[in-house]
């Protein structure tokens, strides 16, 4: 099968939201699939990272084409500008009903202008590519991969072109319950108004949906329930380590003085805001912050969020954006990796790094969220309630004890399944899938041909 891969962002862009299109890449081949993958030259990204591009396999083919879009950095300054540096608030009742009138007008007008998202101006170039490639490479399916969910008119755009190929939208964020209201520069009800159309054609123009959660999938096929259920489908995100194993009693073993140290790895923005994280950390007996060394890896979204964790003083270390490399081998250099979220749907694609990992994960999350789920099903850690503070300071003082990593039991065998390399051969089997309905139709239309007198 020859595969049109559509990503707006791919090595050498760094960050997360690039891995699950590289493992696609990476390991589809295994699976008879040759793969050209389409992506934006110019995508901005939090960071460059080189040495995921030696991940490619040498028969895969890159096609890059230029977007209208704003490098990272000025991008961030025009928010900064529009938005006052503030925080994004949780979505309240009353974000999902808003007209779009008073507030910011600079705000409103640049937020209206770019409907669905900012990098809705890189489909005048990814469109024309698409189709050349298709004809050119002889592609057999297409999978777009989003966010940025402008990336899902690509669908309702080719299916019109090409009635027959089979086309799967690969959503790595369910967006009109959470995303759209926890991260997005613009959610009022006009922005609400175009992403709802967008996401309903795509749907309809699909061959298949996918989704990363079980809880994804069933938000999407509930908010279409004339589209069959067979449409909707679940492929989790992984993660590309080896597998984890036991670690060695020895390791619970500590120096006097030596502190606790725990981890976060990933951007902070909306849906991990760590305003109640800090509030726990600030009521934590003085013997115990001062035991603790919490390091941040990534990028931090807005100056607010920035003050607030740096209001934890020697607690606190900001290590900004760093390499996948450098980020893995900051998760085999502590003692508790940390996760926040308040997303109930959504899985944030670190996660499953952090399975690899090994170690026993401290999760402040959304009590009936799939990560609460996660961590449940592979016993890789415990969790708190993200909206109550007292609960998040419990945890923490139990894992101070080593109480919590000396407790743990990961289920390896559930956690391996979350490898990207088994998740890729359910993609493919997915796509043989349709490669078997072709040639099932091609058959019949050929029998029908040789009936005609």
């Amino acid at each position: 099968m020859n595969l049109l891969l559509i990503t707006f962002s791919f090595p050498p862009a760094g960050g997360v939201g690039v891995l699950r299109a590289l493992s696609l890449a990476k390991y589809l081949p295994e699976n008879g699939v040759r793969v050209d993958v389409l992506t934006a030259r110019n995508a901005p990204a939090v960071g460059k990272d080189r040495t995921l591009l030696r991940q490619i396999p040498t028969e895969v083919t890159v096609h890059r084409t230029w977007t209208l879009d704003l490098p990272f950095w000025l991008r961030k300054s025009v928010k900064k500008i529009v938005t006052g540096g503030k925080a994004k608030p949780s979505p309240a009742p009353a974000a999902t009903t808003q007209s779009g009138k008073g507030g910011n007008p600079l705000k409103q007008f640049i937020g209206n202008l770019l409907l669905p998202d900012p990098q809705v101006g890189w489909l005048p170039f990814a469109l024309p590519a698409a189709e050349r490639i298709i004809r050119n490479r002889a592609i057999d399916a297409v999978i777009i991969t989003v966010p940025p969910f402008s990336s899902v008119r690509l669908a309702t755009r080719l299916r019109k072109i090409f009635p027959s190929l089979p086309i799967i939208v690969d959503f790595r964020d369910e967006w009109l319950t959470t995303t759209l209201d926890l991260v997005s520069f613009n959610s009022n009800s006009r922005a609400r108004m175009v992403a709802h159309k967008a996401e309903a054609e795509a749907v309809r123009d699909s061959s298949a949906v996918v989704l990363v959660t079980e809880a994804a999938r069933r938000e999407l096929q509930s908010r279409y329930p004339g589209v069959r259920r067979e449409k909707f489908v679940c492929i989790p995100n992984g993660y590309d380590t080896p597998p984890p194993v036991a670690p060695r009693s020895d390791t619970l073993q500590r120096a006097p003085g030596q502190k606790i140290v725990l981890t976060y790895i990933g951007t902070v923005y909306g849906s991990t805001a760590p305003g109640t994280f800090i509030e726990a950390v600030k009521a934590l007996p003085a013997e115990i912050r001062s035991g603790l060394r919490i390091r941040f890896i990534g990028h931090i979204e807005t100056p607010a969020y920035r003050e607030q964790l740096l209001s934890l003083g020697d607690t606190i270390e900001l290590k900004g954006f760093v390499p996948q490399a450098e980020a893995l081998a900051a998760i085999r250099d502590t003692d508790y990796l940390l996760l926040i979220t308040h997303d109930r749907i959504n899985v944030a694609a670190k996660f499953y790094d952090y399975l690899g990992g090994g170690k026993p994960i401290l999760g402040a999350v959304h009590r009936d969220g799939d990560v609460r789920r996660l961590l449940e099903e592979t016993r890789a850690g415990c969790w708190a309630d993200v909206d109550d503070p007292a609960a998040i300071r419990q945890m923490l003082i139990d894992a101070a004890s080593l109480e919590t990593q000396a407790a743990s039991a990961p289920d390896h065998d559930r956690i391996a399944a979350y490898h990207r390399r088994p998740l890729a051969a359910r993609y493919a089997a997915l796509l043989a899938q349709f490669a078997e309905k072709a040639t099932a139709a091609k058959g019949h239309d050929q029998l029908k041909e040789q009936a005609q007198p």
